[in-house]
């Protein structure tokens, strides 16, 4: 007993020194991040732009919500709603066959999962607005290339949560059908895919909700979507129809969030 309480003893002032360790290392890298950032002081009109932006928002333009002969917001928000759509149907049929790639249960050898991995690593490292940006060249401004922005880019991430779930199936039902002289695709079929297709279908929508934030500012580089109107009016400093425009990507996003977290509850 006595040569525990004294173990004891010993651990404690060495336990509080490297918590005393990690503390000082976090203020020192807090203590970097914030001298490396320039300040350079607050402008004399400042005030005056704030309360100018605060009470455009606050006063939004209700007749640029529906417009008969022009863009909207409407429209709008429907273009950025197709794009997230089309963007994660294309990530989602694309990343299945990489996700059994990068699944380490479904290969002998860890070289083969290891390469699918490092690919979905090397995807994932590109942000949706730079590969906007090169669709924008290869297709043009619009909705097709965010579309093609968000589908490519999703494809690393959702390979990823596809590839964690394949690997954590039960082996039982493999094992069952393998007794029985079952081929590879019949392993697939009714072992492997009634396992994951509801953790596939949850990734799905949570994608979705992800891909639709990101749909409402790829306009702002000429992606297509409500993002198109937002920085326009940005740029003319029409602070109403921002505020309308903000008001409208709050309420579709919110809207989006419950009825995909409802499904979500059901799915899993």
């Amino acid at each position: 007993m006595t040569t525990k309480t004294e173990a004891q003893r010993l651990r404690k002032p060495r336990r509080s020194r490297y918590r005393w360790l990690i503390y000082a290392a976090l203020a020192a890298v807090y203590i970097w991040a914030f001298t490396g950032i320039p300040f350079t002081g607050i402008k004399e009109t400042a005030w005056q732009i704030t309360k100018s932006i605060t009470t455009g928002i606050f006063s939004p333009d209700w007749d640029f919500v529906y417009l008969p002969d022009g863009e909207d917001l409407l429209r709008g928000l429907l273009d950025t709603l197709a794009i997230s759509v089309l963007g994660t149907f294309i990530s989602t049929v694309i990343c299945i066959p990489f996700a059994f790639w990068a699944a380490a249960n479904m290969s002998q050898y860890k070289t083969v999962s290891g390469t699918g991995k490092i690919i979905l690593s090397f995807i994932r490292t590109f942000p949706e607005i730079v590969m906007a940006i090169l669709f924008i060249k290869a297709v043009g401004p619009g909705s097709f290339a965010g579309a093609l922005a968000l589908g490519l880019h999703s494809v690393g991430m959702l390979g990823k949560l596809f590839a964690d779930e394949i690997e954590s199936i039960d082996g039982g039902p493999v094992e069952a059908l393998i007794a029985t002289g079952a081929n590879r695709l019949q392993l697939l079929w009714f072992a492997v895919i009634p396992q994951v297709l509801p953790g596939f279908l949850s990734y799905t929508l949570y994608r979705f909700e992800i891909n639709l934030r990101s749909a409402t500012i790829l306009g702002v580089i000429g992606a297509g979507g409500i993002g198109t109107p937002l920085i326009f009016a940005l740029s003319t400093r029409n602070w109403d129809r921002v505020g309308i425009i903000l008001l409208g990507i709050v309420i579709m996003i919110t809207i989006i969030d419950y009825l995909s977290g409802a499904i979500r509850k059901k799915l899993v």
